[in-house]
């Protein structure tokens, strides 16, 4: 018998990689593409993924048979659980190799940035994973002959970095979720490690237990949580003494917790990846982890708006985030080598919030690749999110001369002049050749049907919103709000005024105390001339949002009409107060006292 010290142990030690997995991050989403029976596909990278899935509108759209011989199926998520299925492609494509009957959940129906589906863990459990997204990559890496005590962690001994170790849970076909744990306020929790998870989110009880609640001192809104299921749960931020994972400790840290359904007290989501470079090495039950610098977790408020689009920057919000220390220096070992490479490396760096190491990156991609859009594209949202709006429009109008059917940068520009308050045409341009570029079932008919009614157009917003309920099972995490939306444009219209009706009622009753909805039926029932329904429920919105203009404006004209002429004035002068061209606006759609 040969014994040899670890030292030796690790010279034999060798690591595989498989074709890199090039990954564009969208905002906070991980994106891969890939191909199902020979055209492109957008994927979430989801670690937290079970197995693989498919949306019911990609299902339809990419013509993927389903198997009727699975029956009883559920997956769940941070929205609870919901049907599935299984569907079957005949051929699906990945970093150049292609399988054949290739099984899929088709489950959940809105993963945001045109994703029609996730790459779950039965992709990447294949071999230990490298998350390298802050450069845009993810790697599938096979070690031989490393023992169990030989660091894998090889970019940190290369740049002489610290790095950190844990133990994750061993990984079974039924739980293949990676584990580990962290300690909050000096507390033992269990994460669970989920780029498909946008932000990191304690649970309410996990957070309760650390002594914060919602109703806490300090405690913040920090917007809404949704996935697969049909739940959006709400979430707060707030602070707590420590956070510790691995060596890494943030003292008073800022973390955000909700009513989620998460498998662990919390999950470590893609801001902690984007801030990390992340080794799972599956073959030794570890994970190693590296800080590349900057915040640690992003606080944004997030809006369940659906057919979210990235290119806008949200409005009114602010990213409280912290580091667990100085930024280490020599963060990126290598520049990329090609245009592709530095786009990806861009779009890691804007979701970061690093807008001119984002800029810097996609100048450069524009400039080895001058006639590729989508680099002008990214680098124009890179700018908008930096608040140079010019630039940005450039940036849009050259990725669309380049390609005039580009759909992103299509909306982008519309959306863009929708915020700058051009005229309805400069935005209903945009929106005929993205509507014709589009397939019918995809989930950017939501924005267009928003920005048609923007521009006035809304029989326009009809068409496009019966696009994307038509093409979604009801219980559509955004389906309320889609059937809101679609009510309200055909209220404006003037045209189907019972079916408007349904469509609010059928909102109202998923969601019965949302102001907007409220306002949305006491306008069908305005135009209706049914003015006492319309005041129940103008005042019904209104006990829940004081200042929604319409409805204070709407309940004006109805108790105008009802001979109640010193109420109606107060109503159309609070609202005037609010938006002094209220009067101007509604009158354009023939509403008038």
């Amino acid at each position: 018998m040969v014994l040899e010290s670890p030292a030796a142990r690790a010279a034999h030690c060798t690591v595989a990689r498989l074709p890199d997995i090039p990954v564009t991050m969208n905002g906070l989403v991980p994106t891969v593409h890939a191909q199902i029976n020979g055209k492109d596909a957008l994927f979430v990278a989801d670690s937290g993924a079970a197995f693989s899935l498919l949306t019911r509108a990609a299902v339809q759209e990419f013509h993927v048979r389903v198997d009727p011989s699975f029956r009883g199926l559920y997956v769940s998520g941070v929205g609870g659980s919901e049907r599935a299925e299984v569907a079957v492609a005949d051929t699906f494509t990945l970093f150049g190799r292609t399988w054949r009957n290739v099984e899929f959940v088709e489950a959940g129906s809105d993963f945001g940035h045109g994703a029609v589906g996730l790459l779950g863990q039965n992709v990447f459990s294949i071999a230990d994973v490298e998350y390298d997204l802050a450069n845009g990559v993810i790697r599938l890496v096979k070690p031989t002959d490393c023992g169990k005590d030989t660091p894998l962690a090889y970019w940190a001994a290369a740049a002489h970095k610290p790095y950190s170790a844990i133990d994750i849970e061993f990984a079974t076909p039924q739980q293949p979720h990676t584990k580990s744990v962290a300690y909050l306020n000096g507390t033992r929790i269990h994460v669970m490690f989920d780029t498909g998870a946008n932000t990191s989110v304690l649970t309410l009880e996990a957070a309760k237990r650390a002594g914060v609640t919602p109703t806490s001192e300090g405690v913040t809104p920090g917007g809404a949580e949704w996935g697969v299921g049909h739940r959006v749960s709400q979430t707060w931020i707030g602070r707590f003494a420590s956070f510790k994972i691995g060596d890494e400790e943030i003292q008073h840290a800022r973390l955000r917790f909700g009513d989620i359904s998460a498998g662990a007290d919390m999950l470590i989501g893609s801001d902690f990846f984007l801030s990390h470079r992340i080794y799972v090495a599956s073959s030794q039950r570890k994970l190693y982890f590296t800080y590349n610098g900057g915040p640690v977790f992003d606080l944004t408020a997030r809006t369940p708006a659906a057919g979210a689009n990235a290119a806008a920057p949200p409005e009114g919000s602010a990213a409280a985030q912290q580091a667990p220390g100085p930024v280490p220096a020599n963060t990126r070992l290598n520049d990329p080598t090609d245009a592709a490479g530095y786009a990806r490396r861009g779009a890691a760096s804007a979701a970061r919030h690093d807008y001119e190491s984002a800029i810097a990156d996609l100048t450069r991609a524009c400039e080895l690749a001058p006639t590729e859009s989508s680099y002008f594209y990214e680098r124009g949202v890179a700018h908008w999110q930096n608040q140079q709006a010019d630039a940005a429009l450039a940036d849009f109008d050259q990725a669309i001369k380049l390609k005039p059917d580009d759909v992103d940068a299509l909306l982008a520009r519309a959306t863009l002049h929708a915020r700058r308050h051009d005229p309805p045409a400069a935005i209903v341009a945009d929106l005929d050749p993205a509507d014709r570029a589009l397939p019918k079932e995809a989930d950017a008919r939501m924005r267009l049907g928003e920005l048609y009614a923007y521009a006035g157009q809304p029989a326009a917003a009809v068409v496009q919103y019966s696009k994307w309920i038509d093409a979604r099972p009801r219980d559509d995490v955004h389906m309320a709000a889609a059937l809101n939306a679609r009510c309200r444009a055909r209220t404006l219209a003037g045209q189907e005024l019972r079916q408007a009706l349904e469509d609010c009622n059928a909102a109202v009753k998923m969601k019965p105390n949302t102001a907007a909805f409220l306002d949305s039926r006491g306008l069908v029932y305005l135009r209706q001339g049914n003015y006492d329904k319309a005041i129940a429920d103008y005042d019904a919105a209104l006990r829940l949002q004081p200042k929604t203009v319409w409805a204070l404006y709407g309940r004006g004209v109805a108790k105008s009409h009802k001979g109640l002429s010193a109420e109606a004035q107060a109503d159309m002068a609070a609202a005037t107060a609010l938006e002094p061209k209220i009067a101007a606006r509604a009158s354009g759609y023939g509403i008038t006292p």
